[in-house]
């Protein structure tokens, strides 16, 4: 995929004269010799041009031809201002009319995106003159106003016409999903993972930090795709997901399992062996009067952070069993204990 190293910078705008002499036909770059604007690493180009993220093609277009037909330069003679919204409109629509920049995107947001895409990168084959001609504006004032083929200007060279001596760009940063255990969760270790490229497998093995619960991820510097333009290969994130347990679940770093109880004991008090993730036992005391769902917690018996030394915490739902028949015995003492008001 087209990526860059550049991170946003704008370049200087101005005027200057055609290449090769050409008198009289001037071109308007996107470079300003005084000023300099930057693409900031939140630009939301949706915003820009007032259309929903979910926005088709056409709705796209309508948008970027309302705004150009009033920021064009022809319409704004000499206003600064709306020369650097028409500036902002033709970028956002440069990224956000082509089905795989927009892709990017939306995938990376704007702050990875522009990460791997510089301003040249993104007006890159884009016919601007075509597109002005159909909405009926006049000659493109980011091309020559002469004869020949329109193209979008920087200088410099490359696949994308990135400027001679930057850096070539990254590759494609890759996201493996990785199921654990809670036991795993809790304890780390390593594991084995298999990625696929090109038709080729390739084994690596992962360490796993206590604490890399659901959601987190590990990030394997240039463990992602080559660059095809001879740039640093991305990176390999590795987030972790959940493999559902039969005791207990996992909310963050906190653990909650159920454990079922009489209910003389529920009544009176009792004491139960509660398991935890370690594989070890706990004894833990449940008081008289307890209430069915009631939770009690064991600090510190949880998930461990994977930053610092804290953990979270235990949580032991109580559920009371209600037998679904009595012995004549029972229901005779159940009937001396209805008559005392319990």
């Amino acid at each position: 995929m087209p990526s860059s190293a550049a991170h946003g910078t704008a370049a200087a705008f101005g005027w200057c004269a055609l290449p090769g002499g050409a008198a009289g036909m001037a071109l308007f770059l996107f470079e300003e010799k005084e000023r300099v604007v930057k693409i900031m690493a939140d630009t939301d180009y949706y915003q820009i041009l007032g259309v929903a993220k979910d926005a088709s093609d056409t709705q796209i277009k309508k948008a970027y031809r309302k705004l150009a037909m009033t920021y064009h330069p022809d319409h704004t003679k000499g206003d600064k201002q709306a020369e650097d919204k028409f500036k902002q409109i033709s970028e956002a629509y440069a990224v956000l009319s082509d089905p795989e920049k927009r892709r990017q995107y939306d995938t990376f947001g704007s702050s990875g995106f522009h990460q791997r895409f510089s301003r040249e990168d993104i007006f890159s084959g884009f016919d601007f003159g075509s597109i002005f001609k159909e909405f009926g504006l006049g000659d493109n004032p980011f091309f020559s106003s002469g004869g020949g083929r329109r193209n979008f200007s920087f200088g410099g060279g490359g696949p994308y016409g990135r400027r001679g001596g930057g850096a070539p760009p990254k590759g494609e940063d890759l996201v493996y999903d990785l199921p654990l255990t809670l036991q795993e969760m809790a304890a780390g270790g390593s594991r084995t993972i298999v990625l696929n490229r090109g038709g080729s497998q390739e084994k690596l093995t992962v360490r796993i930090p206590k604490g890399l619960i659901a959601g987190k991820k590990l990030r394997l510097a240039g463990k992602g795709n080559a660059s095809p333009y001879g740039g640093p290969a991305g990176d390999l994130y590795v987030r972790a997901s959940s493999v559902a347990d039969p005791l207990f679940t996992a909310s963050g770093v906190d653990v909650t399992l159920e454990q079922e109880i009489l209910l003389t004991e529920a009544l009176l008090g009792t004491s139960i062996r509660i398991p935890t993730l370690s594989g070890k036992s706990l004894e833990m005391k449940v008081p008289p009067g307890t209430q069915p769902r009631t939770r009690l917690r064991i600090p510190g018996r949880g998930l461990p952070q994977m930053k610092g030394d804290g953990r979270g915490d235990l949580f032991v739902v109580i559920l009371v069993r209600i037998p679904g028949a009595l012995t004549e015995e029972q229901t005779k003492l159940i009937r001396q204990l209805a008559g005392t008001g319990l």
